[in-house]
């Protein structure tokens, strides 16, 4: 990846991830779920990690990997457990 695209890459999660309407830790759920969806490692452990120091409980990501796990299916039990490992749980 080129330093350009590094940059504008920065720039978008920045900006996608300052509260506004929606708070950092829905944005860091949603993106978790989306980590688990994608089948994303390192965005799985990445965003749950940020959650956690956003304050999100282990019971609502507990609850947000079901929703996941809800509309993804059996992938999702595999890679939610990725989650759940990079909360500490």
């Amino acid at each position: 990846m080129t330093p350009e695209t590094a940059s504008a890459f920065k720039q978008l999660h920045q900006a996608s991830l300052t509260p506004n309407t929606l708070d950092l830790k829905t944005k860091e759920l949603i993106a978790i779920a989306c980590g688990v969806s994608r089948l994303c490692e390192g965005c799985i452990v990445h965003h749950t990690k940020a959650a956690k120091a956003a304050g999100v409980t282990l019971q609502e990501l507990h609850e947000a990997l079901d929703v996941c796990t809800l509309m993804n299916g059996g992938p999702a039990t595999v890679y939610g457990k990725k989650a759940l490992e990079a909360f500490g749980a």
